[in-house]
């Protein structure tokens, strides 16, 4: 039977129609391979402490699959829609150690306009990670034209239900403060981590990008935080030992897939590079305690 007999049979489409279908999502299959940088307070009750502070350097690759079709969602209450993506596989190791860090599969959607609900066009991730959590985070893209700007990333714990602290807040935490030695405390320090990183973990993004000619960027900014940023949406499911010991409460996200020119006397030429900011709210000891992951990767294949 041919393809054209089976209307839900999901067949790939050819390059110029999947760059339409897959809006700000188009630049995303193929691998992408860099590094980066992990903060995580984690609890630490065999310790004997609050909290463990981890800190890594990271070595990060990044596979994006296109889903080779259409992928319809019928409508009761307004016609059908159809949803393009692409499946993705994150796999995260400590620079220093080589240890495994992070491993997470899941699918990146570019999810239409909408007039029941009255929706603007979205872009949604779905992740599942092997600790025990699943998330669906929804938000907006749109494109810029030159680099990305970055604003500062919380790593201060506060209260849970309570606003972010300000940037530059000070953190009453010992185990924040590189200066001073903590047994509760990623030990020796990595020596690519500097406690401006830990204070900002976007200022490891900004310098890797200082002295590059970005020409372009897509943005794709998600969070299950709704107002947090345009058409916010989603949330996450934990295994009961989570919830009662460490609740991912909230994440949030911003992805910046980038255009840049290479330096003379190849100035006509350009390399993709996708850079990223996650937080992840974990929720313990009445505080929300921020998880910061970010990363630099250009696209290898």
């Amino acid at each position: 039977m041919s393809p054209s007999a089976v209307p839900d049979l999901r067949v790939a489409s050819p390059s110029l129609s999947r760059l339409e279908e897959f809006g700000c999502l188009a630049e995303l299959p193929g691998t992408w391979s860099g590094h980066g940088f992990n903060l995580i307070a984690r609890p630490d009750f065999e310790g004997g402490n609050d909290i463990f502070l981890e800190l890594n350097s990271t070595d990060e690759h990044l596979h994006f699959s296109a889903i080779g079709g259409a992928i319809p969602n019928r409508g009761s209450v307004m016609d059908d829609i159809e949803l393009f993506g692409v499946h993705y596989l994150q796999q995260i190791s400590d620079h220093d150690t080589g240890g495994a860090i992070h491993i997470e599969p899941g699918i990146w959607l570019n999810v239409p306009a909408t007039t029941d609900p009255a929706a603007p066009q979205t872009v949604a991730r779905l992740a599942s990670i092997p600790h025990g959590n699943a998330v669906l985070v929804q938000g907006s893209c749109f494109e810029v034209s030159g680099p990305p700007a970055f604003a500062p990333a919380n790593t201060v714990p506060f209260r849970i239900g309570s606003p972010e602290p300000a940037p530059g807040a000070a953190n009453p935490f010992p185990e924040y403060h590189l200066a001073t030695p903590n047994s509760f405390r990623t030990t020796p320090t990595p020596p690519l981590v500097t406690q401006g990183i830990v204070t900002n973990p976007n200022s490891l993004l900004a310098a890797a990008i200082a002295g590059q000619t970005i020409t372009e960027t897509v943005v794709l900014d998600v969070s299950t935080a709704p107002g947090a940023v345009p058409n916010a949406f989603g949330g996450t499911e934990n295994i009961p030992f989570l919830v009662t010991n460490a609740d991912v409460a909230q994440v949030s996200a911003i992805v910046w897939i980038e255009k840049v020119q290479y330096p003379d006397p190849f100035g006509d030429r350009h390399y993709l590079q996708l850079q990223y900011t996650q937080t992840v709210l974990l929720n313990f000891k009445t505080l929300s305690w921020p998880h910061v992951s970010v990363a630099t990767l250009t696209k290898v294949t």
